[in-house]
Parts: C-alpha cells; sequence; structure tokens
C-alpha cells in the first residue's frame, strides 16, 4: 500500500470526492478531476469512434454492399459467451440495417454458425465454408475468432467468398494477419485504435455501430447503442477483460441498461438466475457469476446455438424453455466441474513435486472439454501458478490455460506450435490441440520458459490493500461513493480497505464448516458505534488457527458490501445496509 497523500488530496479537492476515493482513483491510474468524473460517470458519448479502427471502413462498406443487395451472410462465432454475444449483436445490427433499407435489402440474410465444442472444436471450419459457398453465401463475418485462421480464408477467397475477421485474440508472433478483406482487431500491427482491451463482442459491437451510425447517427447513439450494451456488458466482464477505459464505459451502461431488460430471452434468463432487478442494482457479480456462467454452459455442456436463439426470439414460452434448458446445463457443468476438481485436488495434495515447479501441466483421461478452463481457473486460484488443464481423448489432447500477472501465456505457448494442430488465445487465457504423444514435450518446453520468467519469483497469493480506512470513518456516505467504482472486475478490483486493531464483538460463527461471520468494531473507549458484520469466506480454519474469539483484537483487510434489498429501501442510515468481506486478518 503505497500513498501519495498530497496527490490524494489534491485530487480529492479538485474532483469535490472523498480522500478514500481518491486514493483509490489514483491506484487506478487516474490523476485528474477529469479524468475522475469520466470513471465515475461512463457515458454512451465516451465511446470511441469505431472508424478509428482499421479496416472498419472497409468492413462496413462490404456489409451495406451485402445489405443493399440483399445477400446471404454468415456469422461464423465461437461456442463461449463472447462468441455468441457478438453473434447476437452482429446479427441483430445488419437485420436493423436491411430492414431500414429497400425492397432488395429486406432480403438480406444473416445466418450463423457457432461450432459445436466437442465435435468441431474452435475456429473456422473449411467445411463449413464450403457448405456455406453452395448454398448461396459470399460474405463470412467471423467473430470473436479468426485471427490465426489463415488456410481458412484463404480457401474461403477461393469459394468466391469476402471474408471480414474480428477477433480480439492476439496475432502470430510475426504479426502476420490473415488474407481477409478486413480484419478488425485492435492488437494487430498499424491499428492505432484507442483500446487494445477489447473483447470480442466489443469488437462485434463496434463494426455494429459503425454499421448503424452511417445510416442514423442521432437514433443509434440514443437508442440502439445502449440497448446493445446490455449484451455488450455481459460479454466484457465475462471474458475477464480490464475494466478500464472503453470497457467500463460498454460495462458501466450496459449495467444500468440492464435494469430495465426488454428481451424475451433476457428477461427470461435473469429470472432463472434469481435477479430481480426491481429490488436492487445489477453489480459485476451478477454479470460474471450469474450470467455469464449460464450463457457459458451451453457452449460447454451442449449446442451454443441455443443461447442466439433465446436471444433473438420473440416467442415467450420458447425463451422460458431456453432460459430452463441453459439453467440446467449450468447444473450440469457445476456437478461436472466438482468432479475433475476433486481428482486434481487429490493430486496437487499428493504429488510433492508439483511444490517445486513454477507452471503446473495437469492431464486427465477424458476430462470434460468443456469445463477444462474453468479448472485451470480454479487451480491458479490455489496455488498462484499458471497452469495448463488438459483432456486426453482417443489419443488427441486438449488443452486450456490460465495464468497469473506477469506470465504472458501464449507467449509461453508459442514455442510449441509445431506440436499442435491449433492453438491461440491471449496473455491470460490460452486454448489448444496436439497429439497426445507430443504432451511430455510441451510441458518440457513451457516448464523451461517458466523457469526462465519467474526464476526468483515464489508463488503465492498477495493481497493489494488500496488504502487504509478505519471503521470509524466508514459510513453510509462513503460506501456510496465506494459503490460508484462499480463495476469491478479485472483492471478495476473491488477496493481492499484496511482497519488497524478492530476488535471481535462476539464470538466467530462457523457457516457450513468453512465459513466464518464476525461481529467487528474500533477499539478504542472514545469511539462509540454499532458492531458491522464481517464475512470470510471459507476462512474457518484460519480463525481456528490463530484463535479468535470475542475480545480478540486484530488487523482487518475488507471490502465494502452493501445489503442491496436494504440498500434500495433507503434503510442504510447508519451504516444499516452495509456488510464486509474479509480479504485478511492478522494478530
Amino acid at each position: 500500500m503505497e500513498t501519495d497523500s498530497g496527490a490524494a488530496a489534491a485530487l480529492a479537492s479538485e474532483a469535490r470526492i472523498p480522500p478514500i476515493l481518491a486514493e483509490i482513483l489514483l491506484a487506478r491510474g487516474v490523476r485528474t478531476a477529469a479524468e475522475a468524473h469520466r470513471f465515475l460517470d461512463p457515458r454512451v458519448d465516451h465511446l470511441h469512434d469505431p472508424m478509428q479502427m482499421l479496416g472498419m471502413k472497409k468492413a462496413v462498406e462490404r456489409v451495406e454492399r451485402a445489405i443493399t443487395a440483399g445477400e446471404r451472410v454468415l456469422l461464423y462465432g465461437d461456442y463461449d459467451v463472447d462468441g455468441t454475444v457478438a453473434v447476437v449483436l452482429l446479427k441483430t445490427a445488419i437485420e436493423m440495417a436491411a430492414q431500414r433499407g429497400g425492397e432488395q435489402a429486406k432480403k438480406t440474410e444473416v445466418r450463423f454458425h457457432v461450432p459445436h465444442r466437442l465435435r468441431e472444436g474452435y475456429g473456422l471450419q473449411t467445411t463449413v465454408l464450403e457448405m456455406a459457398a453452395r448454398e448461396g453465401v459470399r460474405l463470412v463475418i467471423t467473430v470473436d475468432t479468426g485471427m490465426r485462421a489463415f488456410a481458412e480464408t484463404r480457401a474461403a477467397q477461393r469459394l468466391g467468398m469476402d471474408v471480414i475477421v474480428t477477433d480480439h485474440h492476439l496475432p502470430e508472433a510475426s504479426d502476420a494477419v490473415p488474407e481477409a478483406l478486413a480484419v478488425l482487431n485492435p492488437n494487430q500491427p498499424g491499428c492505432e485504435y484507442p483500446e487494445k482491451g477489447l473483447c470480442g463482442a466489443a469488437i462485434a459491437l463496434k463494426l455494429a455501430q459503425a454499421l448503424l451510425e452511417r445510416a442514423d447517427r442521432e437514433r443509434t447513439r440514443s437508442r440502439t447503442l445502449p440497448s446493445f450494451l446490455k449484451m455488450a456488458a455481459i460479454a466484457t466482464v465475462a471474458d475477464a477483460v480490464p475494466l478500464l477505459g472503453e470497457n467500463r464505459v460498454i460495462a458501466a451502461v450496459g449495467m444500468e441498461e440492464l435494469q430495465r431488460p426488454s428481451g424475451l430471452g433476457l428477461q427470461a434468463l435473469m429470472a432463472a438466475a434469481g435477479m430481480d432487478v426491481t429490488a436492487r442494482t445489477v453489480t459485476s457479480f451478477d454479470l460474471g457469476f450469474r450470467l455469464g456462467p449460464r450463457i457459458n454452459a451451453a457452449g460447454r455442456m451442449d449446442v451454443a446455438s441455443d443461447v442466439v436463439e433465446l436471444f433473438t426470439t420473440r416467442d415467450r414460452v420458447r425463451a422460458l424453455e431456453l432460459a430452463a434448458k441453459l439453467e440446467e446445463k449450468n447444473l450440469e457443468r457445476r456437478r461436472t466441474e466438482a468432479e475433475a476438481l476433486e481428482m486434481i485436488e487429490e493430486w496437487l495434495r499428493s504429488d510433492g513435486t508439483l511444490e517445486e515447479k513454477k507452471m503446473l501441466v495437469l492431464a486427465g483421461e477424458g476430462w470434460h472439454r468443456g469445463v477444462i478452463g474453468i479448472l485451470a481457473s480454479r487451480v491458479v486460484e490455489r496455488t498462484a501458478k499458471p497452469v495448463l488443464v488438459v483432456s486426453v481423448e482417443d489419443g488427441v489432447a486438449y488443452g486450456s490455460g490460465r495464468s497469473i500477472d506477469g506470465f504472458p501465456l501464449l507467449e509461453a505457448i508459442e514455442p510449441c506450435a509445431d506440436l499442435f494442430t491449433r492453438f491461440g488465445g491471449h496473455a491470460f487465457a490460452v486454448g489448444f490441440a496436439m497429439p497426445a504423444e507430443n504432451l511430455a514435450e510441451m510441458e518440457r518446453r513451457v516448464q523451461a520458459f517458466a523457469d526462465e520468467r519467474l526464476a526468483g519469483r515464489v508463488a503465492e497469493h498477495t493481497l493489494r490493500i488500496d488504502a487504509e480506512m478505519p471503521l470509524e470513518r466508514l459510513t453510509s456516505t462513503v460506501a456510496g461513493w465506494l459503490r460508484r467504482l462499480e463495476p469491478n472486475g479485472r483492471g478495476n478490483p473491488t477496493p481492499v480497505l484496511l482497519a488497524r486493531r478492530v476488535r471481535l464483538m462476539a464470538p466467530v460463527r462457523v457457516m457450513k464448516e468453512i465459513h466464518i461471520r464476525l461481529e467487528v468494531a474500533p477499539t478504542g473507549t472514545e469511539v462509540r458505534m454499532e458492531p458491522l458484520k464481517a464475512v470470510g469466506w471459507k476462512m474457518a480454519e484460519s480463525a481456528a488457527e490463530m484463535g479468535l474469539e470475542a475480545g480478540s483484537v486484530i488487523d482487518l483487510a475488507y471490502r465494502v458490501r452493501v445489503a442491496e434489498e436494504r440498500w434500495q429501501a433507503g434503510r442504510a442510515d447508519g451504516l444499516g445496509g452495509v456488510e464486509l468481506e474479509i480479504a485478511g486478518m492478522r494478530l
């Protein structure tokens, strides 16, 4: 925790915000009052001009020609939440533009293909392109995929089709891009678009924005874009891109719009997830842990095209059926994940050699490919090491990886390009497939890379304290200001505050054998305040080891949480709507 108290005081004064908020904003890279106001009050007009993106002019003109001619257009997506939401956004935008055109434009047919994770795998497939060409498709637009589809884009050209690639995954180390009519990716060489961290759905959103604004900028900005941002926000949060800059605008405005869900599919999914937006405010947690997993479950466990149908259907009964199906698939995903995770946990406990490794490669026979990415995330959370989780099926190894700050995972696996049949990703997440016989050599190479990059680094979870905040200074007003830092996520985590010498006012209450609930208050006879409730997830063992009991005095690292129903009902006076989430504690 390093605080420039002078800079924080100056920012607080200039921006007219509490000093604690100024400290946190400084840590987020915010330096001026104008930047603070922009951060705290994101608006649609803060979105960048999509025409700044390299290739956008050419892409929009080609889509316009397709609409004018009433062509068949194929959207080729990915099977995760990012890819399926991207399909929904672009399909809706092209159909809207077509309906505003002449009679020929209204004949435009927008098809989509989302590959089956197990039968087809990730990325463009030449066989699908060949079938589309036979059926008269002359324009293919990829969403959240295609950045490494060199052979497939050349095949499309031979078939007489134009391809527009929209993707956010990193190009190859050689900086080569596919031979497409246009490539929309802020990470490609020569692209000066200011936001490099967009997810795939957000790039599809930018193409939709450019297309619709050319026809009616005012209507698009005031009506269409806010509606589109609902879906783009879900993908942005669920794909774990940094929630700063334009991503913050997309997520924040989209979350505000989600308070008024209009589509039948969205309403059905939110109901299935237990989200009553009339009683409380939508949060980034809702997007990342309620809506996102249910959308992802379709592609992980079954057919991802159900997601596109859910969000485009105008049949209320069908929307409810599909939302219920996604709920069922999400429960199936959780069971499958738990079974595999139990095996991995036992492996981590019993194999002493894993402790010495800088990076983990965990391979299992027949692990469900739909959950290996989640498993990788779980192992990173436990070990603080970069992880590749591999499922071996019929002689083929399918892998998914997740990383830690400062370790570029795509760069780690690129030296294994000759071993893979396909691979791709970015610094924090990768996916690949290869003959199982290459697995040992792949592990040898990535371990060598990790040994070099992580030399001298101890694998441990570090807790970053954003600012010191004694409990007596925590008020409902401060809690309200802290809420304005939402949406929280990667790049803009929920602030962790430090209160020193906090007294436990009641015995530790253990919940479900692993969690704890405390009642805490400041020490000192001069301080008089009601005890605050604090919950600590998976902290029962730590509390027992510390011997905590009523009267114990600890330093408490905490996050501020709001009991939404009480807050919305206006019963937050005297911190009645505020609880603490324990991030760490010490005697």
